[in-house]
């Protein structure tokens, strides 16, 4: 059983730790520019998941099938480089 120094080390560790995650909220300290363009990033991997489309929809999908084709250099391909590379125009 802990004792009661433990318990309020702890809650203290508790405190600190909601304390931090309250303040830095990164999103929210993002330029506003930048947070438009997550947005419409995040609304396009939407658009093409609901359009069913046969090929893969994400960057990370696209980079998983790099990996199993043994694609070089792929960490530091961007989505369009993958689709590109992968033969998914």
């Amino acid at each position: 059983m802990a004792t009661q120094k433990q318990r309020a080390a702890a809650r203290r560790n508790i405190k600190k730790a909601a304390s931090a995650a309250r303040s830095k909220r990164t999103l929210a300290n993002l330029p506003r520019k930048t947070k438009t363009a997550l947005g419409k990033q995040g609304a396009a991997v939407a658009a093409r998941k609901r359009s069913g489309a046969k090929t893969p929809h994400t960057r990370q999908e696209l980079y998983d099938e790099a990996r199993r084709k043994g694609v070089p250099g792929r960490s530091k391909m961007g989505r369009a480089e993958l689709v590109r590379v992968l033969g998914h125009d």
